[in-house]
């Protein structure tokens, strides 16, 4: 149970008695308490200026909705399973309920809580008309045959395409749930509705999905990333990279930071990291990436002469030096004693691919050290921005290119740098904090003006 932060802890008296308010309401919600708490915190400022805002804060931190159902299917056996499915509307003051969905064992409600929360702010920042959401389940997809996960994902649906659709809540991938488990996803919404609108994103390109759409968390990590280096009068260039996580953003933020120039030291899964000294080849991220995106296999099955797989550990404490970390994997990946390893080994810049992957205490060494720390909410908004772009695609019924597509990209991640970077500065504050700043106004400023 999280308790009650003391008197004065979050700087702000209105904040403070909203998030006490908020924590006997839900105490046992760690992931939640821990998201609501890092915002509230930062915003104190704001609400010092503008005290009208604490009311709206709070009602932010209280979804819209909360909905959870059961979704059972049968597996190969014919033996019925039962899990629990999630969709938790955020909100809506700029638009439809945006967010993915999470297929893992570890999902919970609070988890569900905590990420619907920060992509309300993460949404907002991209500029596009999205409010924030999310989903997903409990359901393990490791170890199970396509037929398995097929009628998970159908049985899922049936009970989400009530809530859904392509002008209230337009969900998306996330862990577990590749364009594949969309598509298996998004033809039973068709069955059910008989209607063929745009309302999953992350789809494959041959039924609606957009081009880098699987790419976008991982490239905008590295355009938002090279943002900051351009303040610092440098680039990527011979820049030693270590990347935690082997999916989708892990690999792609890899192969933009070779292209990039910069030599990429690690990659890693649940069970450990593969550690290249010199430097990661395209053909090396190009055979992990097989094995663990498109053959869904283990880190430790991947062999190679120049490096080696360190098993059970996180790549933050290898015995090596590095000058940017992208932590890419999950949620709380870097604690106080990782990000103390980190500066140890001479990080100057941490951007986060993964939502919320460093706690509270290790965001206190990095600030104690001058490390420039950039938020997920800011740093890996490229997924949701193209996301909202297949969006707008679908809703014209054209495709743009690559290169479009990319552009796009690029100018968003320019401009949400923009944003946290000027907030930080008139509020005298940090990276960090100048996200959720300029998050957060846009947001509350659309309710104030619709009476929300």
């Amino acid at each position: 149970m999280a308790p009650p932060k003391e008197e004065g802890t979050i700087g702000n008296k209105a904040l403070q008695e909203a998030y006490d308010r908020i924590v006997a309401r839900d105490p046992d919600q760690k992931e939640f308490l821990q998201a609501v708490e890092e915002v509230f915190t930062s915003l104190a400022p704001v609400i010092e200026k503008k005290p009208e805002y604490a009311a709206v804060l709070e009602r932010i931190a209280e979804p819209e909705r909360q909905i959870a159902f059961r979704v059972p299917w049968f597996d190969d056996k014919g033996t019925l399973h039962i899990n629990r499915g999630y969709r938790i509307q955020t909100n809506s003051a700029l638009g439809p309920y945006k967010g993915g969905l999470r297929l893992a064992p570890s999902v919970t409600l609070s988890i569900i809580k905590f990420l619907g929360f920060e992509q309300v702010f993460k949404n907002s920042l991209t500029t596009l008309p999205m409010g924030g959401g999310k989903g997903g389940s409990d359901f393990n997809p490791k170890g199970r045959s396509i037929s398995e996960i097929t009628r998970f994902c159908q049985s899922f649906m049936t009970e989400l395409h009530k809530y859904i659709g392509p002008n209230e809540d337009v969900p998306a991938g996330d862990m577990g749930c590749s364009p594949r488990e969309i598509g298996w996803m998004y033809g039973q919404w068709k069955r059910l509705t008989s209607n063929a609108g745009g309302v999953l994103t992350g789809k494959g390109l041959t039924y609606g999905g957009s081009l880098i759409r699987p790419e976008s968390t991982g490239f905008g990590t590295v355009y938002f990333t090279q943002e900051i280096l351009k303040d610092q009068d440098t680039d990527l260039k011979d820049k030693r990279v270590a990347i935690s996580g082997s999916g989708n953003v892990a690999i792609y933020a890899a192969y933009k930071c070779l292209e990039l120039g910069a030599k990429v030291i690690t990659l890693s899964d649940s069970g450990g990291y593969h550690i290249v000294e010199d430097g990661m080849t395209k053909e090396m991220i190009d055979a992990i990436d097989d094995i663990k995106v498109t053959k869904k296999g283990r880190l430790h099955e991947y062999k190679n002469d120049k490096g080696k797989y360190v098993e059970g550990k996180k790549p933050w404490g290898a015995e090596t030096k590095y000058d940017i970390a992208l932590p890419c994997a999950t949620q709380n990946e870097i604690g106080k004693d990782d990000a103390e390893a980190l500066v140890k080994s001479g990080v100057k810049l941490v951007a986060e691919g993964a939502n919320m992957p460093t706690e509270s205490a290790a965001i206190a060494v990095f600030h104690k050290h001058n490390v420039v720390y950039a938020p997920g909410k800011a740093a890996n908004a490229g997924g949701v921005a193209v996301s909202g772009l297949e969006m707008s695609q679908n809703a014209m019924r054209l495709q743009w290119t690559t290169e479009e597509v990319d552009n796009k990209l690029k100018d968003i991640m320019k401009g949400i740098y923009k944003a946290c970077k000027n907030a930080a500065k008139e509020y005298d504050t940090t990276l960090q904090a100048g996200a959720n700043i300029a998050g957060f106004l846009k947001v509350a400023e659309a309710m104030v003006a619709q009476g929300m």
